[in-house]
């Protein structure tokens, strides 16, 4: 059962913030390097890239996997807990991700099957294959299945365009002809004026509410460290965060401030076998 000190908050919550956290599969936080950059994230060429535009797997020179974590508004019930594992051979990309949203009596899972490879030097391509489930023990299990696709391609020298759509058809989850798969589309520019220094503009758009924007900036400060920053819009929420590179790990704390409804911390794993 839940705990019932948190009933009043999951309530406030839900009339508050809905957006932030009704996931039916649409993509998950971008890991903590997501969440401090505003989740500004369909231009990452990182692992990070197969929870938000699988394009970028295509730019990975090694095998790379990721465990990421967040509590959102620090209640245990709306948890979201994200992995992933990306594997480059020489015909692409070949990617899984899964998704776990929820608490023992209310949960979501994704499971997606990626693939993504370049069409040039600069230009890649990515698509997913999703299942969905959403699961209520007192009502039991339903599933669906959808798919995303992306692309990224290089602007000039210092810039990446990406754009990204979730579930283009937009499939029922159940018979109710209102319970539907939502689509979101990403699109979003990265500008890198130096080698330590990334700034991201985005525009988010789910059919179902008004659009958003986002923005965040990287900044490498030494070769270990990077410190990150970002906002979101529809509803308000600031990000901050940093970045630990050990070589072939990177760990990523990373935290969300909603205004009216407090902190959102997040943290990642991730492990790439071409690190140096």
């Amino acid at each position: 059962m839940i705990n019932t000190k948190h009933i009043f908050p999951l309530i406030f919550t839900l009339i508050l913030a809905l957006p932030l956290f009704a996931q039916n599969g649409t993509p998950s936080v971008a890991g903590a390097r997501g969440l401090a950059m505003g989740n500004a994230s369909v231009t990452f060429r990182d692992i990070n890239s197969a929870f938000s535009n699988q394009a970028g797997l295509a730019f990975l020179d090694g095998m790379s996997f990721t465990a990421f974590g967040e509590q959102r508004f620090l209640l245990a019930e709306i948890g979201s807990y994200s992995a992933a594992l990306a594997y480059p051979t020489n015909s692409g990309t070949f990617g899984l991700a899964i998704n776990y949203f929820g608490y023992e009596n209310f949960n979501e899972q994704k499971i997606g099957l990626a693939y993504a490879r370049k069409l040039s030097e600069g230009v890649a391509i990515g698509a997913q294959v999703d299942y969905l489930g959403t699961r209520i023990p007192e009502y039991g299990s339903v599933g669906n299945i959808t798919f995303e696709v992306g692309v990224q391609a290089d602007l000039l020298e210092n810039f990446i365009v990406g754009a990204h759509i979730f579930s283009p058809i937009r499939s029922q989850l159940t018979d109710d002809e209102i319970d539907v798969i939502p689509t979101q589309l990403n699109v979003g520019i990265a500008y890198l004026p130096t080698e330590k220094v990334r700034l991201i503009l985005e525009l988010e758009k789910d059919f179902d509410y008004a659009a958003s924007f986002k923005g965040g900036i990287e900044y490498q400060l030494v070769d270990e460290l990077s410190l990150r920053a970002g906002v979101g819009t529809n509803p308000t929420q600031n990000g901050f965060g940093l970045g630990i590179h050990l070589g072939k790990l990177d760990i990523d704390v990373a935290a969300a401030y909603h205004q009216l409804l407090g902190f959102t911390p997040g943290a990642s794993v991730s492990y790439n076998l071409s690190g140096t």
